[in-house]
């Protein structure tokens, strides 16, 4: 068999690394290598972005990201703000070779864990893992009525009352009206708000491949919002946000049918709700919707860390910091949601 390298990628190597992205099934939207320079410019984390080959040929990547905080704790992970990453070959020996280097990265590191965030099979079954994350995928229907008809009658009736509310929905070229709607949201439920520029480097970095679609009233009020990624033959809703009046309008559930019409009629095939935690209210939701959870595959080694890192809202620990952002003025809470969040991943 022929002699088998793993380095770190070069920019050089990014059209190498999409067009293997792109042509290998188990690869996800979250792969692809504009990630890196997000992860980077945006939030100043040092990336090791690994690349295996095989005479000069790409036969497997890993794209890591060391995320490191005094609060946080210190960890290299695959990928931090994206549900999915992990290691993808296309065989055997590819991934165990880029399996051992980020084992032996993480150790040369110092870091609390390395993280894969395997979506379907994990790479190590017998590493710690957390049932806190599900997805949520459902196929598309070539017919838009049979994707209307198979959502469940109330969840159907509240898409046909956003409808009647008079609701429209149309793209948008910018993040502005989107942050808007996103940060107020966020604010309300307790959680600092992703920078807005980080939602223009998206855009910026994926091209049509990140839309932003806005949802308004009959008077052309901007009352919910989504940003969505395509990725093949699939759209991801990714982040969104609603008013207060939105509920009311039914909005939440006519924005994601708008989302789904028109990928439907612009004939994608999957329709990927993305992570949720368990016990929430989008797990609800999407579950209202008719979409099946499926478990999400993370694993953790630990390398220097005693137990699982539990970052994330339902920890007991932060619920005074929860209630007291949601008390916080919306400036106030958009200048310093950036510096906290950078570190949650």
């Amino acid at each position: 068999m022929s002699l088998l390298n793993v380095r770190t990628a070069a920019a050089s190597d990014a059209a190498a690394w999409d067009a293997f992205v792109e042509h290998t099934p188990e690869a996800t939207f979250f792969h692809r290598y504009g990630w890196r320079s997000v992860i980077e410019e945006v939030f100043a984390h040092r990336t090791h972005y690994l690349l295996a080959e095989r005479d000069g040929r790409v036969v497997g990547i890993l794209p890591l990201a060391e995320v490191k905080s005094r609060l946080f704790g210190h960890a290299l992970i695959s990928t931090p703000f994206c549900v999915y990453g992990g290691i993808v070959a296309i065989d055997e020996a590819a991934r165990a070779a880029l399996d051992a280097r980020a084992q032996a990265l993480a150790g040369e590191l110092g870091v609390g864990h390395l993280e894969y965030r395997d979506r379907d099979t994990p790479a190590h079954a017998d590493w710690p893992g957390t049932d806190l994350y599900v997805t949520f995928r459902k196929a598309i229907d070539p017919d838009v009525e049979k994707n209307l008809l198979a959502i469940p009658r109330k969840q159907r009736a509240m898409v046909r009352k956003g409808i009647k509310n008079g609701l429209t929905a149309e793209l948008d070229e910018g993040v502005d009206a989107f942050f808007r709607v996103y940060a107020d949201n966020v604010r309300r439920h307790g959680t600092p708000a992703l920078p807005k520029r980080y939602f223009a480097t998206l855009r910026a970095t994926f091209g049509r491949d990140c839309e932003v679609l806005l949802v308004k009233t009959a008077a052309g009020r901007v009352v919910s919002a989504v940003l969505s990624f395509r990725f093949r033959d699939e759209i991801l809703p990714y982040y969104a946000g609603d008013l207060v009046e939105a509920r009311a309008l039914a909005a939440n559930d006519f924005k994601y049918w708008e989302v789904m019409r028109r990928a439907c009629e612009q004939g994608l095939r999957v329709f990927d709700y993305g992570r949720s935690k368990v016990g929430t209210g989008p797990y609800d939701f999407k579950r209202n919707w008719g979409f099946t959870p499926q478990p999400l595959q993370y694993r953790y080694k630990l390398v220097r860390a005693r137990a699982l890192p539990q970052n994330n809202p339902n920890n007991p620990k932060y619920r005074l910091f929860i209630a007291a952002w949601r008390r916080l003025p919306l400036p106030l809470a958009n200048f310093l949601g950036p510096y906290l969040v950078r570190n949650l991943g």
